[in-house]
């Protein structure tokens, strides 16, 4: 019996075609993935929605709260058994992350999306859009939270990140891997996240900055955000999590106008803990009250700060257990 499936095109190269004399690739006027709706029925019965068509640097976090809508109003009005959304990949993960937090249900939610546009030698849209559907319609993909699929590899929104400016390969899982894998006999999950949240808003209004700490990093920028009137910051920390010294009067700043920091690493594995002692050091920024964040890249961080802000039953001192380790 086949499933019912949500099916949503948000934009991205996964519904653009490349200008065969220009070698860009565009937004066409219709979306290719549409007219693939025949080849796609056997698959399932779907219920198609194009709520806008964006390539993935236009994406921001009022557009993922629209998805948010759109998945909880027709899993309240009809049987949905899976929910699949086409996305462009440099933003995915972060809509990922975001419904991951804001969104409470069973049923699997799947983002996918192509790194080849739709008319290019090795497109990998429709593939990829298969194994999504695939993955959304199967049992075993249920209480996983928000899953990302591409390449035929299955990962968690809390961990998977786009490491390939243009591979087809970019999605990855940095120390932990992929959950699971399609092949052409299946479905299969090899080991399942253990750890869920859940937030609860309906406005994106709070904002929060995501800064990378390089060598040289001073106040300047801090002072620029409370003067901004930011609600929230999120550090790229060196190493394990720490700050040139000229930046640490910034961030006393800052604290003191009651804006949250939250510190992560700026390495690909890893992550920021308050180890060292020294001036700017992790155990330094620790005392002063910046809150660690384990597990997340900069980019999650961001979101899991601002939702966190959003929801009013949260309070500031709360935050450092909602970012408190859990591995």
């Amino acid at each position: 019996m086949k499933k019912n499936i949500l099916l949503i095109h948000t934009g991205g190269t996964i519904s653009m075609k490349e200008d065969v004399q220009s070698g860009t690739v565009i937004q066409g006027g219709e979306n290719p993935l549409i007219a693939q709706g025949q080849l796609l029925e056997d698959l399932a019965n779907f219920i198609v929605k194009e709520p806008f068509q964006l390539p993935s640097p236009h994406i921001t976090l009022q557009e993922m709260l629209i998805l948010k809508q759109i998945i909880e109003e027709t899993i309240q009005s009809q049987p949905i058994d899976g929910i699949v959304i086409t996305h462009g990949t440099d933003t995915l993960e972060e809509t990922a992350y975001f419904l991951d937090l804001t969104i409470q249900t069973d049923i699997p939610i799947v983002l996918t999306g192509a790194m080849r546009s739709s008319n290019e030698i090795g497109s990998d849209g429709l593939y990829n859009l298969v194994s999504a559907i695939r993955t959304a319609s199967c049992e075993s993909a249920r209480k996983k939270g928000v899953l990302v699929v591409l390449n035929d590899e299955i990962h968690s929104a809390f961990n998977v990140t786009k490491t390939h400016a243009s591979n087809v390969s970019t999605f990855q899982s940095p120390q932990y891997g992929p959950i699971g894998i399609v092949s052409k006999r299946g479905v299969f999950f090899h080991h399942t996240p253990n750890f869920r949240e859940a937030f609860q808003i309906d406005k994106v209004t709070k904002k929060v900055a995501l800064l990378k700490v390089h060598a040289g990093f001073d106040s300047t920028l801090l002072y620029s955000l409370a003067e901004a009137k930011y609600d929230g910051l999120v550090l790229e920390a060196l190493g394990q999590g720490n700050i040139p010294p000229l930046a640490v009067d910034g961030v006393k700043h800052l604290l003191s106008k009651n804006v949250p920091i939250v510190v992560v690493s700026r390495c690909f594995n890893g992550t920021a803990e308050g180890i060292y002692g020294y001036e700017g050091g992790g155990k330094q920024l620790k005392d002063l009250g910046v809150i660690f964040a384990n597990g997340l890249n900069g980019q999650k961080a961001r979101v899991k700060l601002q939702v966190a802000l959003e929801d009013s039953s949260i309070r500031n001192d709360q935050l450092e257990s909602i970012f408190h380790p859990f591995l």
